[in-house]
């Protein structure tokens, strides 16, 4: 006889593991903004300069913002063990950290 699946209960438990993953994420992306100094900006300018970087067609400014990126995670690496978690989300918020550092008129 098969076992009958209960779909309600399987929905329920992505939804919660969605939301545990999307919490964790915006952690991570809060964490990311501290640790290169961002937060010193204010909120708008902080905005802005993501929203430029998104923006920018300029493929070799995102590639320089990604190389600078990797080197500053590189460094934290060597100072802490706390590499883990940044390599595999924080290659999608890089381009966007970096220009907040003062490398931002791309576009």
């Amino acid at each position: 006889m098969r076992k009958v699946r209960d779909y309600d209960a399987e929905l329920k438990a992505l939804e919660s593991r969605a939301k545990a993953i999307k919490a964790r994420r915006i952690e991570q992306l809060g964490q990311l903004v501290t640790a290169t100094g961002a937060d010193a900006l204010d909120m708008e300018t902080l905005a802005g300069v993501l929203l430029d970087a998104v923006a920018s067609k300029d493929a070799e400014a995102k590639e320089a913002w990604r190389a600078k990126g990797a080197a500053f995670f590189q460094r934290r690496g060597r100072k802490g063990s706390r590499t883990a978690g940044g390599n595999s989300d924080g290659g999608n918020a890089q381009p966007g950290a970096d220009p907040a550092s003062g490398s931002g008129a791309a576009s």
